[in-house]
């Protein structure tokens, strides 16, 4: 009797297992699809999506709120009917416009307004590229771009390449300002001063025409530690400083020499973009502010972006462009240290410290 309950014991051991095998395959396949589908998903939104906002409207609105709340009860009821009778006449004229096959222009030329808030690597540069290259599709030769520009500077592959993007609108002689309310050092001014008009405001820091770089050693506590460290190279300047190898005079007058090159490349390109700049005298990496900025002919005005904008709603139409990629799961959660590590560097650039570059 016992060996009969034995074999029961083991039979349903086995159905049971095998019961879990197939759950566990069924899950595994729903997983499988799951991640499929999100992949899929991705890559579709992997180009990012434009957003086109209507300034002028914006600030209309605002506008019409604030003079609304100064009335009074009774003008405020006057003046309610008023607007909805306005939009109402102005819904049905742009409807009957379109039932016609008519183009709503509004008789206005359009300025564009970009954004680039750079970090240390210039990546905004990706999103910067797709914004110029929406309104080159577009832009008409009345219209302009004005990029409200903020950024102390950093790789010079990156602004190099941010500055050929902004030199994309030059070429086809499309207007360009750049306004700039807090700072455009090194990297950063590299970009502003591709622009037509450089316009700044009073305290903004500004300029900051050098090159930096420096590179800790630690061969000296290597050494204490007896650890060796063997680099090898094919090129007598592949290497020229390291982290963990012993440096050498020759290395060292190397780098110094390519900081130099870049240096004059940085002079050369900025010369050619502001011919009227004595470049001698403002190349020496120091930053100034607004005011000075433009006594020393790095800037063109001095005002704000705000005022810029607002003088500007009358007679074009103001229309704000930004491109957004879509961000996977995993670059969210990295994405946001890299920004945290972003402020806290420009923090510390701000308490005096000087741009990276």
């Amino acid at each position: 009797m016992s060996g009969v309950i034995e074999v029961v014991r083991v039979e349903l051991l086995s159905e049971y297992g095998l019961f879990l095998a197939k759950i566990a395959t069924v899950v595994v396949a729903i997983a499988v699809v799951a991640v499929l589908i999100v992949n899929l998903t991705q890559r579709k939104r992997q180009r990012g999506e434009l957003r086109v906002t209507r300034l002028s409207d914006q600030y209309k609105e605002m506008r019409e709120e604030m003079s609304a709340a100064l009335l009074d009860d009774h003008q405020q009821k006057q003046w309610q009917k008023a607007r909805k009778k306005k939009l109402k006449l102005e819904a049905k004229a742009a409807k009957a416009k379109a039932k016609a096959g008519e183009a709503d222009e509004k008789g206005k030329s359009r300025v564009y307004v970009l954004d680039f808030k750079g970090s240390m690597d210039a990546g905004e540069v990706n999103a910067l590229r797709e914004e110029i290259t929406a309104v080159l599709t577009v832009a008409k030769p009345q219209d302009q771009v004005i990029v409200r520009l903020e950024s102390p500077g950093g790789v010079v592959h990156g602004y190099g390449l941010a500055a050929s993007q902004l030199q994309r609108l030059r070429d086809r002689q499309i207007p360009l300002t750049v306004a700039v309310d807090k700072v455009a050092a090194s990297g950063g001014y590299m970009m502003a001063c591709v622009a037509d008009k450089i316009v700044a405001a009073p305290f903004a820091i500004i300029g900051s025409i050098g090159v930096v770089a420096q590179i800790p050693n630690f061969n000296r506590f290597l050494k204490g530690k007896e650890i060796d460290i063997e680099l090898h190279t094919a090129g007598q300047f592949k290497r020229t400083l390291t982290l963990l190898g012993e440096n050498t005079e020759e290395g060292r007058q190397k780098f110094r020499e390519s900081l130099n090159e870049t240096h004059d490349l940085f002079k050369g390109f900025v010369s050619q973009m502001r011919p009227g700049l004595d470049i001698e005298k403002v190349a020496t990496g120091e930053h100034w502010y607004g005011t000075q900025a433009l006594e020393n002919g790095l800037i063109d005005a001095i005002g704000t972006s705000d005022e810029l904008l607002l003088g500007l709603l009358e007679d074009h139409e103001v229309i704000g462009i930004r491109y957004q990629q879509r961000k996977k799961l995993m670059e969210r959660f990295t994405g946001s240290a890299t920004e945290s590590i972003d402020h806290l560097l420009m923090r510390w650039w701000q308490r005096g410290q000087k741009p990276l570059m």
